[in-house]
């Protein structure tokens, strides 16, 4: 599966990076965001790393 050439798996995967930076630097207050915008970050994150290990494995 691609995405103009990309696989679809690459992408959430980077995706899955910078959530997971983003979780990191508002968590430790380097970042200052709203705990609700950090709350729902952790939800997405959880959610597309989930849909991203699923598609890697069903991928093999």
């Amino acid at each position: 599966m691609n995405i103009g050439g990309v696989s679809i798996i690459l992408i959430l995967g980077l995706v899955n990076m910078a959530l997971l930076v983003f979780q990191l630097l508002s968590g430790l207050r380097v970042l200052r965001v709203p705990i609700v915008i950090h709350r729902r970050a952790g939800i997405l994150l959880v959610v597309i790393a989930i849909l991203h290990a699923s598609l890697a494995f069903m991928a093999r």
